[in-house]
Order: C-alpha cells, then structure tokens, then sequence
C-alpha cells in the first residue's frame, strides 16, 4: 500500500560504514534539508544535543533501561563513523532540526522482552538467512566472508552518492525479502507517519535509516495498520554512556558490520582512503614487532603494503581491506606465522578506544560514585583486562576491596575475584573466605556493560551500599534455614552493609531456635565463629562479641545434638551431615567459646554406631583421630573392629572410605590396621568381595604416592616377602610392576590384588 511521504528524501545506510557516512554528507551538502531525520528511538530525542556537544566523544550510546524493577535494557552505538551519528552533526553545523523516528526504546523492550536482540534493538540475525543470502552472495563473488563482501562492494569503492544509494537500495531490497519482517514492518509504518508529520510541518526532509526500510519505504511497501500490532511500551527511561571499540567488533551481520573500528576510524579520518589506513596499520604492527624485539624495518613494511595492494587487485577490489592487511602482515611481516597476528597485532585494529559523554548531560549518582572510586583507588578504567592485588592490612585498601565486593554483590560487571597467592584460582569471592584473606588477587576491566548496570540498578538505590542493601535484604528474605541467613550475614560484612548485617543476625537468632537441619546449623555456627576471630578485619563491621558469641555456642550446641540423627540413611541422604561434621570438627578446633567436648562426645557416639551410615561412622572416626581424641592405638583397634564385619563387608568398606576422606596416612601407616585390611580382604568370599569392590575402590582409590607406598611396605612385612632389609627397599623403590613380577610370584599377587582396589 503506497504511503505519502511529503517532501521526503530518502537515504539508506549500514550502521557503522565509514563509506555510508562520507557519501551521506555530501548527499546532505547537495539536498540541504530543512530537517534530518534518522532511524534511532523517538523517547532519545532528548538526548541529541548530549550526542552532538564538543565535549561527547564517541564511540557513545543511548541506552534504553526499565524504571519499572526489571532490569532489561537495549543499546543504540555510535562510533564518529556511524552515519546516524554524521547525520546529527551535520544538522546541529547548519542549526538544523534533527529527530530520531523508530519507535520508542519502551517498545523495542517490549517487543524483544522474551527474545535475544542484537545492538540497537534489532533481533539477532536468523542463520538461515545469513546463510542463504550474505554468505551465499560472498562466495559467488569469490570472498570469503560476508565482511569481506562487503568492503570490496561498498566500502572501498569511491562512490557518487547518487550510484552509491541505487547500489546499496538494490541489495537492501533483495535481503528485506528474507524472513519474518512483521516488526520492521510496522516500524516501517512508524517511521514513515513521522517523515510525512515533519515534512508536512518544515517541507524537504532527509531520512537518514537503515537501507532495508528505505527500500520499502521508496517502493511503497507500507501498511499503516501495523503500526497498530506494536506492543505498549514498558516504562523505560533513555540516556547516554560511553561505549568502547572492542564491543563494537563483537556486533556483526548486515546491520552493524564492524569487525576492526579503530581500523575504520583510520579509513574514515582519511576520507574513506583505504589505502592510506592499510598504509597507517602495517607501519602501526612494525613498530610493534619491534618493539618486541623481532626482526621488521621500514623495508619490509613497504614491501607488505605492495604485497597488500597486489592481493587487493587480485581478489578484484579497489582497495586493500581487512583480510588484504592481515594476509600481508603475515606472509611479511610475521614471515608466514600468524601467532603474532593473534596474540598481539590483530588488537591494535580492533582498538581500545573508550567514549566520553559531556558533563552537561550528568550521570545517575550509581555511575558517579563508582567513577570516583576507580579515579580515587586507581583501579583500571579501561576496557582493557587489568589484573591487581590488594594487600588488606590498610584501611585504603580494605576500603578498595569493600567497593569491589559492593559491585560483585550488586551484580555490576567490572571486577572478578582471582584468588590469592596462596590460592590461585579460589572459587569463593566472599563470605567467610573474604575475611579470612590477607591479599586478594583481581582482574577488573571497565565495559559498557559497566555503566548500563550502573543505570540499571538505579532502580534499587542511590548509592552502592543502598543497592546492595536491596539485594541482600531480597536475599534475606528468601532465606529458609539458619545457614542461608549466616550466608547474608557474612556478605553484610564482606560489603559493609551494616543495616543488613542487624537484620541477619536477628534473622540467624530467630531460625536457630526451631531449624533442626545439622547442616545448616553447622554452616551458621562456622560463619558466626569466623565473625567472632575476623570481623574486625572489615573496621565498619560493627561487630562485637557480645552479639555474637551467644549466638555461635547456642547454634553449635544444636547442631551437635542433632548429629547422630542425621547420620542416618543412605549415601547421598548423608552428604549434608558429613559436611555439617567438617563444619562442626573445623568450628570446635578455631573457636574456643563453642563446647569442643559436646562436639567430640557426638563424634565419638557417631563413630560407634552401627546402626547409622557407615561412611558417616567413617568420618566421625577420622575426625576424632584429627583432633587426637583417638590416638593411633585406638584408631587401630577401631577400623580393625569395624573391618571384622565379614557378614557385611560393604558396611566395612564404607566405613574405611569415610575414614579416609578425612585422614588416609594414618590407616596405611598402621601396621595393625593394614593387618586388619588384609585379613578383611582375603576373608571374603568371591560373590562379597565382587559386591564390596566399588566401595573398596573408592576408598583406596585417592591414596597418593606417599600413602600408597606405606601400605605396600605393610604388606611386604606381613607376608614375609622380604629376605633383608635391602631386598625390601629394593622392591618398595621398583616402579615396575613387571620386574616385581618376575622378581617374587607372592609379591605379584599382591600387587594384582591392589590393582583390583586401585
């Protein structure tokens, strides 16, 4: 259905095309519009003097969030080079009025609320389509890529702007025939009610929009009443970030082609001159590799450029691209190896370059503070991955790490936790390990994503701390056992929240009293110990024994009566308390408030008791023997005890392996109880011992080199395989199980039967 358009110009373009943008202005220069019109969402309009003011430095972007509680945002970039962006500054040069027309960021959230969307609202190419018409159209030209067809067809080539918009209309009308296009086409519809609304007001218009809504817009391939299929907007509200070079690489497809920006900022401050960037680029990756100490002079890049501009005419272009830089770069300069290329050069082309939006726009008070933290702490500020370490024995630095917990506990991507040196690798960022460590190990790096969270959480708070107080006060709230609230009780502390920390631990005191889970109340009772000996590490905590000591020996008190209850059932219903055991042996060892005599009474009924888990009997012995409650001797007479069981020797088993989870040097170490494991073993009938193996296994499968040359040594001993001391030591030294073979039959048979359990 043709739609009238008014005095309307219409001028189509690819998001982010050094090429679109050089031919746009002198399109512009010759129509002279009474107004500019762009593509970009209608409620941002507010925003194109902060787009267009000296001070704004792209790359920058409108960031459209929710104000309604849901964090859900879309992005609309712009590098110098994007022809939205040329389109405002020529309008605000000739203080002409400019307007953004697509439908508002409010609906782009709605309409792509449940579905993934690439940047600026536009749903993420279908790869069906991607296959059959962009991939499909590079290789009957002989490129390789669809980025590669594109530079060669429309990038390089110097066009008049008059065959540039009939070539680019051409293919921007063969690929808006592909797929589902009913959202563009409603946006279509959108779009050119306000072109007609504008030119109707101010005459000759110029839209400036992406070349597949041109096309239909030119041929008349409009219906009004999709405009009307548009879902409500949600309450979004829209204002503008800095946004940074490597995020624009990583949009790719037809709409936002930009797999190298700082190389098309290159070609675009040379007048789209491709030449002269390539040029710039392997003089850039020269000094380079020099720099790193390899063997590249002037001659060499000279050569390489040639070699780039050969490949160009070769391949049937007007000028060198990105792939003609980087076939000539590493046939030349890398001298065929292309490691060089990827570990380091190929960034250079990408950029580093970060935005700046002019102070006069402001920024929400979230992004204030935490700019003036990174400035104030001298944490990284760029989007380049910086790792750093934090010596907490300071009040400067304790107070860095409060900020970086802040943001890791409000979910703001900057920094991640990389252990300590101690620990490299350390999983747990916070919660009792954070006040336990004296250094902390981080990489931080500065992304859009940064500050589009920072927006986000607006909703939540003026401040970090007001923000993370909202999230731990969900998260308390949520909380089911003691253990979930000492969890929200210790990241209080970790991030310095001490309105949260008072409702925690009033949370913690008030399900101590009726939780019966051991597990829970054991991880409550070691969080609330480690608080009790670390939360002054964090000076704000504001923490005392007094609040907390009661707490900790009422929560351990529970926990250990309800022990020996909890050990029953089977292997998997177990885990929890075996882990509340470690908890609670871990607890009785550091806090000397807690009663560390109940807690070994309890072992000690565990360990005894045939009637529960025998794994868990296990454990309890192991941990007795820990905390030398149960000597060697003991622990001797206790496994042989348990081992004697031959009517049921998976019970045994079992209890050997919860033994060794805890402590293994001490059963391979004891002559008494290696006699014990031999006779258990050797007693068994076949059909018993198939049964028991896995369980024999599991236990005697983790002993290392040490434990295992313990128990061989017991063995050799008591079967009297041994002449002399030396032949003994010859054989414990032999790693060959094939000379020990050969050397004594009786030994071999041993070694089989650890085989089979190892």
């Amino acid at each position: 259905m043709a739609v009238a358009l008014g005095d309307a110009q219409l001028f189509g373009v690819r998001h982010h095309s050094p090429r679109c943008s050089a031919v746009l202005e002198k399109w512009l220069d010759k129509v002279r519009p009474r107004a500019v019109l762009i593509e970009g969402p209608s409620d941002a309009n507010h925003l194109i003097p902060f787009i267009v003011d000296r001070e704004t430095r792209p790359p920058v972007a409108i960031l459209g969030y929710r104000v309604d509680g849901t964090p859900s945002s879309s992005m609309w970039p712009f590098a110098a080079y994007s022809p939205e962006y040329v389109a405002l500054r020529w309008a605000a040069r000739n203080n002409l009025r400019a307007e953004f027309i697509d439908i508002p960021a409010g609906t782009v959230l709605a309409e792509h609320e449940n579905r993934p969307t690439a940047a600026g609202g536009e749903p993420e190419a279908d790869p069906s389509i991607a296959t059959s018409i962009y991939d499909r159209c590079a290789q009957a030209r002989g490129h390789r890529s669809f980025e590669e067809f594109w530079e060669a067809s429309f990038e390089a080539p110097d066009y008049n702007p008059e065959t540039f918009i009939a070539t680019l209309d051409d293919w921007a009308d063969l690929t808006r025939q592909q797929g589902d296009r009913t959202i563009h086409r409603a946006r279509d519809a959108f779009m050119a009610r306000r072109i007609a609304e504008v030119s109707a007001e101010v005459g000759l218009v110029a839209a400036v929009l992406g070349a597949a809504h041109t096309a239909a817009l030119s041929r008349g391939d409009l219906d009004p009443a999709l405009e009307a299929t548009l879902p409500k907007p949600l309450p979004c509200e829209t204002t503008l970030i800095p946004y940074s070079f490597p995020r624009l690489s990583e949009q790719l497809g037809y709409g936002a082609g930009n797999r190298a920006p700082q190389y098309y900022q290159q070609a675009h401050d040379a007048g789209c001159d491709f030449k002269r960037a390539t040029l710039e680029v392997l003089l850039n990756f020269t000094s380079q590799l020099r720099l790193r100490g390899f063997a590249a002079s002037l001659a060499d890049t000279i050569e390489a450029y040639r070699l780039a501009l050969m490949l160009a005419q070769l391949r049937g272009k007007q000028a060198p691209g990105l792939d003609e830089v980087r076939d000539a770069a590493t046939a030349v300069l890398c001298r065929g190896e292309t490691r060089h290329i990827d570990d380091f050069l190929w960034p250079s082309v990408v950029g580093k370059n970060v935005g700046h939006v002019a102070g006069k726009l402001g920024k929400n008070s979230l992004q204030e503070e935490f700019w003036g933290e990174v400035r104030a702490r001298r944490l990284p500020a760029t989007d380049d991955l910086e790792t750093f370490a934090l010596k907490l024995n300071n009040e400067t630095e304790i107070g860095s790490s409060i900020f970086l917990h802040r943001l890791r506990v409000a979910d703001i991507p900057y920094a991640n936790f990389v252990g300590t040196a101690r620990k490299p690798g350390e999983i747990d960022a916070g919660g009792l390990s954070a006040l336990t460590r004296v250094t902390e190990g981080w990489q931080a790096q500065w992304t859009p994503s940064t500050d589009v969270a920072l927006v986000e959480k607006i909703v939540l708070g003026e401040t970090l701390a007001i923000v993370c107080r909202r999230v731990l006060d969900e998260k308390l709230a949520a909380a089911r056992s003691t253990g979930d609230a000492a969890d929200v009780l210790l990241e209080s502390v970790v991030a310095s929240v001490p309105e949260t920390l008072a409702d925690a631990l009033s949370a913690c005191d008030a399900k101590a009293s009726q939780d019966d889970d051991v597990y829970s109340l054991a991880r409550a009772s070691r969080a609330l110990s480690g608080l009790l000996t670390y939360g002054s590490s964090r000076s704000s905590a504001g923490l005392s024994e007094k609040m907390l000591a009661p707490l900790c020996q009422a929560t351990f008190a529970r926990a250990v009566l309800r022990l020996d209850a909890a050990c029953a059932g089977d292997d998997e219903a177990v885990k929890p308390a075996k882990e509340a055991m470690r908890l609670l042996h871990e607890t009785a060892q550091a806090q000397p408030l807690v009663d560390k005599a109940a807690w070994l009474a309890a072992a000690m009924v565990v360990a005894g008791n045939y009637g529960i888990n025998a794994g868990a009997s296990g454990m309890a012995a192991g941990l007795l023997y820990l905390s030398q409650a149960l000597d060697e001797a003991g622990a001797a007479a206790l496994v042989a005890q348990r081992l004697s069981n031959t009517a049921q020797p998976e019970n045994g088993a079992a209890f050997l392996e919860g033994f060794l989870e805890v402590n293994a040097t001490v059963i391979v170490k004891s002559r008494a109880v290696v006699s014990a494991l031999d006779t258990f073993i050797c007693g068994l009938e076949v059909e018993r011992f198939k049964n028991t193996l896995p369980a024999l296994r599991r236990a005697l499968g983790g002993l290392g080199a040490t434990e295992r040359r313990y128990l061989l040594e017991n063995l050799v001993a008591l079967r009297n395989l041994s002449q002399s001391a030396g032949v003994a030591r010859a054989l414990i030294n032999e790693r060959d199980k094939e000379k020990l073979k050969k050397l004594n039959t009786d030994l071999g048979k041993v070694m089989d039967d650890l085989d089979d359990l190892l």
